[in-house]
């Protein structure tokens, strides 16, 4: 079915109108990052848990999602969203994060990709 311009139009207004809808894209000042974490091979277990024990109380934080990757047993996937970027880095300044990162590091292997992102919107984000 091809879309008319009425119906494009229509479309459009109705996205503007919409709270959170087209404009709100351009103010949003969300900062994420996902990122794969190899462990130090069988201590992706251990890992997990300095991650869970450290993931609390991080003001600004939107959302921050430890999982495991399916396909690599050594591996771990983290997605976090930021009300800001500014949230993100003071965020690294914490003393839970510091010490966290202080018990991680022996059981880090490597990060194999990363990405700065912009959430737009998703379950959970108020936007």
């Amino acid at each position: 079915m091809a879309i008319d311009r009425r119906m494009m139009l229509g479309g459009t207004a109705a996205m503007m109108a919409w709270p959170g809808g087209a404009f709100a894209v351009e103010e949003n000042h969300m900062f994420g990052m996902i990122g794969r974490m190899k462990a130090v091979v069988g201590k992706r277990e251990a890992l997990l848990d300095i991650l869970l024990a450290s993931s609390g109380a991080m003001p600004g934080c939107l959302s921050y999602i430890v999982a495991k990757d399916l396909s690599d047993p050594d591996a771990i996937w983290i997605t976090e969203a930021w009300d800001s970027k500014e949230s993100h880095d003071a965020s690294l300044k914490l003393p839970q994060v510091r010490d966290a990162i202080a018990k991680a590091r022996p059981l880090i292997a490597g990060f194999d990709s990363s990405a700065e992102t912009q959430p737009i919107f998703g379950t959970g984000l108020d936007r």
